[in-house]
């Protein structure tokens, strides 16, 4: 994938994550804040966090797994093992967003 390419689902993903994560925010007595870099966007809720580089995901101190943004549109993660599917980005920021945030309350 190109640098240019990449840079734009990178900033895609972290808007993804923002605005899921605002989202199920207003039904919740927590904040989330998305932290983002050239290279890592981190999602935080209270004392918890999801890291993501353009290689690996990794929550709240747990060992790392691979996480991939592909080309047209879609992400995997997970256990290497299990990197069988690939699912769109406005799905899985979705599900990253509500489950730090269910997982708050």
């Amino acid at each position: 994938m190109n640098t240019r390419l990449h840079a734009e689902l990178w900033t895609s993903w972290a808007s993804l994550l923002r605005s899921y994560a605002a989202a199920h925010g207003l039904n919740s007595a927590h904040h989330a804040v998305v932290e983002v870099s050239a290279d890592q966007i981190t999602l935080r809720v209270n004392d918890r966090w999801l890291r993501f580089s353009s290689s690996d995901m990794q929550h709240s101190g747990e060992p790392a797994t691979p996480f991939r943004l592909h080309e047209d549109g879609t992400v995997t993660f997970g256990p290497a093992h299990e990197l069988a599917t690939s699912i769109a980005m406005d799905i899985a920021a979705e599900q990253f967003a509500r489950q730090m945030l269910i997982e708050a309350r």
